[in-house]
Formats: structure tokens, sequence, C-alpha cells
């Protein structure tokens, strides 16, 4: 290559050197501000963390830079540092682990207030008079007569039988008979006792349980025992009596409501009771029941506190025309509850002795449940199955929400699992009630489906979900002789002669109920959430500053920092990505054609280049000369 450096004309100046670097320097500062943009970041993770620790609130950090010069202080401060970071974060899991448990407070308000009166439901403790089902009986009290005779060597008693009966009243008797022939009353040793001989001296009458045993198609079979002949007979017989009332066509025709027959008086706050204040319904098992104050009505309510401001009956407890085998109490069965609850008397209820006063004092105590994440209650039973809501239930309050769902859970999966209905228990659609004439297996399904239950298998306690808000009434009881020996004779002579009753046995006759309010005080239980949002960010204060001794200016330095360090990862990432894509790839293989068009431009390429420089050069003034310049001379022109 030939190159060919054509001077031009220069001109050219003295300058000082002093002057000429200041100027330098001002021409590189004014670059620099020309290159700042809005947004910069730093070159490295270094100076960062630099410009972090110098900087930042935060205490302790600054001696991780300051000390940089002392690698044991450096080493020290900084575990010291990244230590105490772990203790905080290790408390703001245990305050975040205690926030999302959702702990409640309990709140005990009393209040006062005139107080509405509670529902009273009362019932006869017989299911039916035994004059009108005595027919349908019949062959059942005399096996059982039989049975007890056999077991217990006992001859009971039993009224004249009326022979006049039909020819399909003693085909059903034949085919009653048939079926408790199979499921027979019998008496088991003892499980301790199992390997003995029955007619081992050692084996005494004692040592033996009674039961029966309930057998399905494939002849698997469960055995219901009780060490209790009374609960083992009484059982056996219910079990055949509600095989008998679903054979009967109409069972409801055979109750008889007569509430003046059973109950004689009825007052509440000194004013006399009348029709429009109860309502009647039949239960299968305690009978006629009459439900006082409910929905169905003006509801009472209790003026002031005190036995003769409340409700009192007289009520007939006497055991006349009563199933011998099944009404084993004497008395009368009380309920106190809520006017939108449902009387379930195997619950909530309490049985009456005759000739006694009972005196029953209420106190009100109401239950206010947090609903969502703090419990599994339910505001207002919407979320319960609507097919399981077929009990006589007004509303969705309190105890009826979680009894009503319990109940129907276990119905459905009789009906599901045994294809009938258990007679206790209100009859689904399209359902009928179990009978051992169309079901032959259906008691042990029942049976073993009950021990399910029980041991919530069926998870039907799990499924119902408690009320949020409950009303409850906490009973305390009273007693006492009534009447009294000495007012007895006029006072039964009285409710012979106003009810048209002749009173066989004045000690168990009547009985007298008294419920009211012991006081007009009652207690809201409520419950408030005990940690909240407001109390989570103080706690989380209170460690931050136990720690640091910083603000919450000082957690936004900290999340500053996060950012910038994401940010130089994504710029210096990008970088190192476009560095890559910029490395020289690998020369191609050239074609004949690529080659030739190179061998002919080869030339052209050799051509040296020639480049013309003219430099001016001016010739400044002698500062030790005063004369005046004279006129302008060109400068000289050389050529290299």
């Amino acid at each position: 290559s030939e190159f060919v450096l054509q001077s031009g004309s220069v001109k050219a100046g003295k300058m000082p050197e002093g002057e000429k670097m200041r100027q330098c320097k001002q021409e590189e500062e004014q670059q620099q501000k020309e290159e700042e943009g809005l947004i910069e970041f730093y070159s490295s993770y270094q100076e960062l963390f630099q410009f972090f620790c110098s900087n930042t609130t935060i205490h302790g950090a600054i001696r991780l830079v300051c000390s940089k010069k002392n690698k044991m202080k450096t080493a020290f401060w900084s575990v010291l540092f990244f230590l105490t970071f772990g203790l905080m974060y290790w408390q703001f899991g245990i305050l975040y682990r205690e926030y999302f448990s959702y702990p409640v407070n309990l709140n005990l308000n009393l209040n006062s207030d005139r107080l509405t009166f509670p529902a009273v439901t009362l019932c006869t403790l017989n299911p039916y008079r035994y004059s009108a089902i005595r027919k349908q009986l019949d062959k059942l009290d005399e096996i059982t007569h039989q049975t007890l005779l056999d077991l217990y060597d006992y001859n009971m008693s039993l009224p004249q039988r009326d022979w006049s009966t039909s020819s399909s009243q003693r085909r059903s008797s034949r085919s009653l008979l048939h079926h408790i022939q199979r499921h027979p009353l019998r008496r088991q040793k003892r499980d301790n006792l199992v390997n003995l001989p029955e007619n081992s001296p050692s084996v005494d009458k004692n040592d033996w349980k009674i039961g029966f045993v309930l057998c399905n198609e494939n002849n698997d079979c469960f055995h219901q025992a009780y060490s209790s002949g009374v609960d083992a007979v009484r059982e056996w017989y219910s079990f055949h009596y509600i095989n008998i009332l679903a054979q009967v066509p109409d069972a409801k025709a055979l109750d008889e409501s007569d509430f003046e027959n059973f109950i004689y008086a009825c007052r509440f706050n000194e004013a006399t009771c009348d029709k429009a204040n109860y309502t009647h319904f039949h239960h299968p098992l305690y009978g006629n029941c009459y439900t006082f104050n409910d929905n169905s009505s003006s509801v009472w309510t209790s003026s002031m506190p005190g036995i003769n401001n409340g409700l009192s009956l007289v009520v007939r407890t006497e055991q006349n025309d009563f199933i011998p085998l099944l009404s084993t109490v004497t008395g009368a069965r009380v309920m106190v509850h809520d006017q939108n609850e449902p009387a379930f008397m195997d619950d909530g209820g309490f049985n009456v002795r005759p000739g006694i006063e009972t005196s029953i004092s209420m106190r009100k105590e109401m239950t206010e449940r947090l609903g969502g994440s703090y419990s599994d209650c339910t505001e207002d039973g919407s979320d319960v199955p609507a097919q399981w809501v077929w009990f006589p239930c007004s509303a969705f309050s309190t105890f009826c929400a979680s009894q009503v769902c319990i109940r129907s859970c276990f119905q459905l999966n009789m009906v599901e699992r045994c294809g009938c209905a258990y007679y206790f228990y209100p009859l689904p659609r399209g359902a009928e009630y179990c009978d051992y004439t169309k079901h032959k297996a259906w008691g042990y399904c029942y049976y073993k489906l009950l021990a399910e239950f029980k041991a919530d298998v069926l998870g039907c306690f799990h499924k119902c979900r408690k009320p949020c808000k409950m009303t409850e009434y906490q009973l305390s009881a009273g007693y006492s002789r009534w009447p009294s020996a000495v007012s007895e004779d006029w006072v039964f002579y009285m409710l012979s002669q106003q009810n048209k009753y002749n009173i066989t046995s004045k000690r168990n006759g009547v009985a007298k109920v008294n419920i009211f309010f012991k006081e007009w005080n009652y207690k809201t239980n409520g419950e408030s959430p005990a940690f909240t949002v407001v109390t989570l960010l103080s706690q989380l204060g209170n460690q931050w500053s136990l720690w640091f001794g910083s603000s919450v200016l000082s957690v936004m330095e900290l999340a500053e920092l996060v950012l910038d360090f994401i940010a130089i990862t994504f710029i210096l990432g990008f970088r190192w990505f476009r560095s890559r894509q910029k490395l020289p790839a690998a020369v191609p293989a050239l074609s004949s054609q690529d080659n030739a068009a190179f061998q002919d431009e080869a030339p052209a390429l050799r051509a040296p280049h020639r480049f013309t420089v003219e430099a001016v050069v001016t010739t400044l003034p002698s500062y030790n000369s005063l004369e005046p310049r004279g006129p302008s001379r060109d400068g000289e022109e050389g050529h290299e």
C-alpha cells in the first residue's frame, strides 16, 4: 500500500499547559452531564451494597462497610446482622401463624330487659290408647307373655282378648307371628362365660345377657344384646311395634287428642290459657304433645320474674289405658325451647314426676359465634342441603339447623341403604316406612346403620354445621309434694268436678309444673376477632423496631434494595446475552462466483490511498516588540 500525506496550511498558536488541562476537564464533565439519563443503575453488586449500607437507616448496616479494613470485625457484624434478620423473621412467622389461626376473644355481656317467654311442649308419654290399638298388638303381647314366662318365669297378666276378629286380621296375626318368631328374644352368655356349658353350676341367671338377633339375606347377623332385661324387652317390643304401626293404613286415625283430659289447668301471668295459645302434634313414642306459646299466636312476654309471672300447668299423669310394655314411665314429658325450634323430645326433654309440684326456673343465654374463617358455623341455614329440610322448622335458628340436619342425614342414609324410612322420623318424599313384611332385612340394616351413625362413620355430625346464633335456657328445678296431705281431698274433688274425671290414684293421678324466669338479666356470649390486620401490623412493627430500631421508611429502603438488585441482575444478563450474539462467527465457505468477484476487486483494493492535509500556521506577535504589526503575509505552504 502506498500512503501519501499531503499537508495543508495549519494555523497554530501557543497556549499555557494549565489552561489547556482545565479546558479538557470541563469538556469531559460537560460530556458526562450530557450522557446522564433519568434512571441510572449501579454498575456492580458491590457498588449497590456499599451505597445501601452507607445510606440506610437500618441500624448496624453501616458497620458492614466502615469496618471493611478489619476482616474480623466485618465477619462479626455480618454474622450478627444476618442472625438478627433470621430471628426477626422467625418472630414474623409466629405472628403470621397466629393470625391465620383466626383466634377469637370471648365477650360476656349481661343485659337486662323484658324477656320473650319460650315455647313449652308437654307430652303424655303414651303413644296411643291401649284399647284403640289392642287388636293390632294382641299377637305381640301374647308372644311377649310367653317369652317372659320362659326367660324369667314371670306370668304377665293380659287383658281379655277380643275373639271377634275378621279373617284379614287373623291372616295379619299369622304373618306377624311368623316374623316375630324369626326374631325371638333370647338369653346369651356374657363374654367371659362363652366357653362354659349351659348347665354348668357356675353359670347363674344373672350371668346371662338378653337380646335378639337380626340377619339379612346373606345370613350376616347382628346381635343386639342388653345387660338389663327391662331394656332388652322394651327394645325388642318397640322393634315389633314399629313394624305393626307401619302396617296400619292410617295410624294417625288411632290418635285421639283430648286437651282437657290431659291438662286440667293452664295459667300464664295469672291469666287463663285458651286454645289459641297451644298447638297439637303426635309423637309415635311420646304420644299427644301440646306446644304453648309457639309462633301460631301472639308471643308471651314475661313482665316480671318469679313463679307467679310464668306458666303454671296441672296435668294428668295417671296411667289409664296405657300400653303396658311400651309406656314404662309415669308422668309427663316437658321441653323448653325457642319458638323457631322443633320439639325434639328425645334430646332436650325431661320427665315430670306424678304427685309432685315441679318448679323450673330459667335463665336465658344467647351465643353468637363468628362465621367464615373463624368457625365452622352456619349463619342462617342456607348452606344446609335443601333435601334435608322436611322437619317442622319455622326458621333456621339455633338448635333447629343442626338437629334437623343430623336426623335428615340419618334418614336419607336409611332410605338409600335399607330401602325404607325409620318410623320415628318424618317420611321423606317418595319413600315408605320400614316393615319386615316388605323389607325383611331392614332391622339388620337399621342397627348396623345406627352403630355407624353413633360412631360418626356416616359423617353426619361433621357435615351438619352448628348455628352461629343460639338461644339456650339454663334450667334448674325444685320439687315439692303436691297436693299436700291436708289439702289433697278438696283439690282432687274440685279437679274431678271440673274435668268430670274420676281420679282413682291420687298419688299418681296429677302433677303440677311451674316454669318461670329466675331474673330479668340474661347473658350474651359473643365473639370478636382477637388478631386483626391492625394488630398484625402493630406486632410486626414492634418486632422490626426491637431488632433494628427502624420505621416503615426503612422497610421501603429494603424494598428498594431488592428492586435494584433485580434490575441490575436483569441489565447484566441482558448485556451478557448481547455480547454473546456479537461474537465473530465462523466465516462461511465462499462460492466460485463470490471468489471470482473478489479476485476482480482485489487490485482495486490494493490501490494506494492518498490523504491531503493542509495546515495553516499563524505566527503570534512577539511580546517583546511594541511595533505595530505590518500587513499580513501569506503563510508558507508546504507539500510533502
